[in-house]
């Protein structure tokens, strides 16, 4: 079983930053797919940026530029920067992972294929 402990986030005014931290623990073997999501009450969670196991990251268009992922792979540890933040990035953030893959494991926006998740941290942003 693989353990995803988050944090960061918080609150901040519109073009803040944030760092949000995604720590892995337990079995941890083989190659992951990882992810960070957002969601509002009673909306579906949605991807924000991913990577594959590569280490290659994916944005959404509505973060791209804005937002930046990146590894520590000594600490099992899975950052989100969140520069320039709008009101409208208000939202429980949540990390997640998939695999492990034998091989390459390619990222994914689909929320269903994610196996393990952290536990959400709100991330507010006024304007």
């Amino acid at each position: 079983q693989v353990q995803l402990v988050q944090s960061g986030g918080g609150s901040v005014q519109s073009g803040g930053s944030l760092r949000l931290s995604c720590t892995a623990s337990g079995y941890i073997e083989g190659r992951y797919c990882m992810g960070w999501f957002r969601q509002l009450p009673g909306q579906e969670r949605l991807g924000v940026g991913v990577v594959d196991s590569e280490g290659n990251t994916n944005y959404r268009d509505f973060v791209r530029g804005r937002f930046t992922i990146s590894q520590d792979n000594a600490k099992n540890t899975l950052y989100l920067q969140m520069n320039s933040l709008k009101p409208t990035d208000t939202a429980m953030y949540y990390c997640a992972a998939f695999g492990p893959a034998n091989g390459y494991c390619a990222a994914s926006y689909n929320v269903a294929e994610y196996r393990y998740w952290g536990q959400g941290t709100q991330v507010t942003v006024s304007s």
